[in-house]
């Protein structure tokens, strides 16, 4: 049983016949797990359509509280995410299915390497909303042509809160990381869900195994979990590598290290991963480019080679120039001055956000002469506040 809990529609096991005419609802209910492992799901749960009172009021503290950040979307038409009936008032049961991503190799240990970049297990690979979608998409046929109804299938794009409507549906459970855990695949999940008309058998709901484990909050290098079970997504690396648009906050830079794209820290830390395996879907593994690529190599990218590197990556998505100034902000933390000269180059950067990151770089690895003649070479063409203000701070 996925996860190990009875109840939840096991994907190990073998397939089942395909659907006949008559059935009854737990046939149906199996031979739809059948079909998920076939198309490459790890683990499947149906839940109600509903969001417990205490998972809604805390999104809602999480809105009111500003921790959002930038990410705008998320406070747009909060009911609807809270509530599955009104995105969609003629939704009876939400299929919750797990695609494991799990990694061939510990996490963190990219982040000794001070000279390489290291980017997010997720983001390593193809878009996992590309994969999981159109699989989504092909599981939902398969349902409707089984038992006429109507179906909406989400991956991390609408109004949805999949991680409590998975842990409802038995696939895990929200760590004190914010993030699923599971029994089986630890924190290396994505998850995905649809949305039915049909009045399926609900599973029972994941209970929380966190115990007194504190591992994935007192890993985190910005601290960004004020309390338990509560993030601060302004202070996640995550967010900030991500998310933000904007420079990134000088009280956060050396904590980012050489984090480019992301941060697993949280869910390394977790130690249910003991249990998990290396994810099945090749698709999702690490590119040999992307396990631990060159900083000096990145900070060369212009944005057709930045675009080339990334086809079909998730990276590819924040655009050139944050990603430019993520890098920039690792060489600073690099520690090696011969890297300076790849953060010299960019001094000269179209993008302000590039030279900013560029100037904060340098300040970290060459001595005050330098970085003054530097600084009086640059500043009498500079227009833009920011990046001025990057040299006067620098100096």
């Amino acid at each position: 049983m996925a996860g190990g809990r009875a109840g939840v529609a096991d994907l190990c096991g073998p397939r089942l016949l395909k659907p006949v005419p008559a059935r009854i609802p737990a046939e149906l209910k199996a031979e739809l797990a059948a079909e998920a492992r076939s198309l490459g799901f790890d683990c499947i749960g149906i839940a109600r359509p509903e969001v417990t009172p205490e998972r809604a009021q805390r999104f809602q503290d999480f809105l009111a509280a500003g921790a959002h950040g930038d990410m705008d979307w998320l406070a747009r038409d909060p009911e609807r995410r809270t509530d599955p009936q009104t995105l969609w008032p003629e939704v009876r049961s939400v299929i919750m299915l797990g695609v494991n991503y799990g990694p061939d190799e510990d996490p963190l240990a990219i982040l000794e390497a001070r000279t390489r970049g290291a980017i997010s297990v997720y983001a390593r690979g193809d878009d996992y909303h590309d994969i999981i979608k159109k699989r989504l998409k092909m599981l939902a046929r398969w349902l409707v042509a089984a038992v006429p109804c109507d179906v909406k299938v989400f991956v991390d794009t609408a109004a949805v809160m999949e991680k409590p409507l998975a842990q409802a549906a038995g696939l895990g459970w929200q760590g004190k990381h914010t993030n699923l855990v599971s029994r089986s695949f630890g924190s290396w999940l994505f998850l995905g869900a649809i949305y039915t008309t049909l009045e399926l058998p609900y599973d029972a709901a994941e209970s929380d195994h966190c115990g007194s484990c504190r591992a994935c909050l007192d890993i985190c290098p910005t601290a960004a979990f004020p309390a338990p079970y509560q993030l601060d997504a302004r202070r996640c690396i995550s967010y900030l590598t991500i998310e933000n648009k904007g420079p990134i906050p000088r009280e956060f830079r050396k904590a980012i290290g050489n984090r480019i794209y992301g941060c697993d820290d949280c869910l390394a830390a977790c130690p249910w991963n003991k249990f998990a395996l290396a994810g099945r879907e090749t698709k999702l593994a690490a590119r040999d480019a992307l396990r631990a690529p060159s900083l000096a190599g990145l900070a060369t990218l212009d944005d057709a080679s930045f675009r080339a590197l990334f086809t079909k990556s998730p990276v590819k998505r924040i655009g050139r120039d944050r990603f430019i100034r993520n890098v920039l902000i690792a060489i600073g933390n690099s520690g090696d001055s011969g890297l300076a000269a790849a953060a010299e180059r960019l001094l000269d950067d179209v993008g302000p956000l590039i030279r900013g990151a560029a100037v904060w770089a340098l300040a970290q690895l060459i001595d005050r002469e330098a970085f003054s003649r530097l600084a009086a070479k640059a500043l009498p063409g500079e227009t833009d506040a920011g990046v001025r203000e990057e040299w006067d701070l620098g100096a």
